[in-house]
């Protein structure tokens, strides 16, 4: 019997695909967002072995993922277990884990906890995280939102704002407890900025007593010279409009300069606001770490048909992947990544590659009640009859009848009522972070494919 005392070498790598591949052609997918989801799923039942790996068990919507920051939604209403996704398809299995490396002389993937997956062709859909622009520290302070985790250390800071504001008496306090800033005037800040409007104006007046909803303020910053920069310049002078209809201050051309606990700094001016968000830009999350050639934004240049030039059998795609198509990148889209997605998993079914071609299905952002755009070639819809497209598309877009049953009925219940229904604050993030405060873990956001 081995003297326990004696010194052991590092345990061997242990191979962490849930069944044997055999002979099979043997697929990795990094991620389950839109894109690494929409290539397992046309995969689905074929004779290609298939691994997804990813840190978490689920699959987020991201487009929604504001809702549930504004207590409009739950978390269990935009996002569905992955392995129960896919359930039904038997080459299919699920790795719950973190990608540290990448061996390619050897082909295989070396996971945090010290075991690796082998593959024959390797798919990264590995998503974004936001981009604070040389400022990582601000993320303490001023928090994105990629993960149902950052939403509900938001939805922790509005609300607990709120019951606090009510019982203070002095105005200054009261006011930077009222007060929340959004950085970025993209569709995730337009939308982000008008839900809180909304959930001040008529959570504060029906249910507070000592507050008047006008107290609140939302304060919207933008860099650029105007809102949601990709749409035509008409929609973007509407969307302002819309927001400043609802109290949403709006400050275009204007720069942050500054971020700290409690506090922001926009061009040289000082304001007190407890919950800060944040919402400019975003940068991939791991293909940098994992050692590929990344461009500004940490993305990995590909092929036209989403391959990874110089490495036989790796693809990237999503917010992971730097794509061209009329000399211009991709957006970071739901929609990009889905399609992507879907090509390159029925290319890869076929056994062949083919050029990928990005059609747009439209843009589209919400602002508020009856408040809404929709572009999509020479369409550009505003107001009701957006909203209701809005609503329809993301409705449609949502992972399981269950999931689309319950958003529409909270949609519709919501309409009918004023009423907000998640409005609950988690114990635990009141316990580790106040109003205003950090969460002091400096934690990035998460890696599905977003906005």
């Amino acid at each position: 019997m081995p003297d326990p005392r004696t010194p052991r070498g590092p345990a061997p790598s242990v191979d962490r695909t849930p069944a044997a591949v055999g002979d099979a052609r043997h697929v990795v997918i990094v991620g389950a967002g839109f894109g690494g989801l929409a290539c397992a799923q046309e995969l689905a039942g074929s004779p290609v072995r298939v691994t997804v790996i990813d840190r978490r068990n689920h699959h987020l919507f991201q487009p929604l993922l504001y809702q549930v920051a504004t207590a409009a939604l739950s978390p269990a209403d935009i996002a569905s277990p992955v392995r129960s996704i896919l359930s039904r398809a038997r080459n299919i299995d699920v790795v719950m884990g973190e990608v540290r490396a990448i061996d390619h002389a050897r082909r295989r993937l070396l996971l945090a906890d010290g075991g690796h997956v082998p593959f024959g062709t390797l798919v990264l859909a590995t998503g974004s995280a936001y981009n604070y622009f040389g400022h990582d520290e601000w993320a303490r302070h001023a928090p994105g939102l990629k993960s149902i985790r950052d939403a509900r250390r938001l939805r922790a800071g509005l609300l607990r704002s709120f019951e606090e504001a009510e019982s203070y008496a002095c105005p200054g306090r009261r006011s930077a407890l009222l007060t929340t800033v959004i950085v970025g005037g993209g569709p995730t800040g337009v939308e982000m900025a008008g839900a809180v409007a909304e959930l001040a104006r008529f959570t504060l007046r029906r249910d507070f007593r000592r507050i008047d909803s006008h107290e609140a303020r939302i304060i919207l910053v933008e860099a650029g010279p105007r809102l949601l920069a990709s749409f035509s310049e008409e929609t973007s002078d509407y969307a302002a409009a819309r927001l400043r209809g609802l109290g949403v201050e709006v400050r275009l051309g204007a720069k942050v300069t500054d971020v700290s606990e409690g506090a922001v700094m926009i061009d040289g001016q000082q304001i007190a606001a407890a919950n800060l968000i944040w919402a400019a830009g975003i940068r991939a999350l791991e293909p940098a770490s994992l050692g590929f050639e990344v461009d500004g934004a940490g993305r990995i240049e590909v092929a036209e048909d989403l391959s990874v030039p110089g490495l036989a059998g790796v693809f990237a795609l999503g917010d992971a992947a730097s794509f061209c198509q009329a000399d211009r990148p991709l957006p970071a889209l739901a929609q990009v990544a889905r399609q992507q997605g879907t090509h390159l998993g029925q290319a890869l079914l076929a056994g062949t590659t083919r050029p990928f071609h990005y059609v747009s299905r439209g843009d589209t952002a919400v602002i508020g009640r009856h408040a809404a755009v929709f572009e999509t070639g020479r369409w550009h819809l505003r107001g009701r009859v957006a909203w209701l497209l809005w609503a329809l598309v993301h409705i449609y877009l949502l992972v399981g009848g269950e999931k689309r049953l319950q958003v529409g009925l909270k949609w519709l219940w919501r309409y009918v009522t004023f009423e907000r229904g998640a409005r609950l604050i988690d114990e635990e993030e009141v316990t580790r972070r106040g109003p205003g405060h950090s969460t002091g873990d400096g934690e990035t956001p998460g890696t599905k494919s977003g906005r």
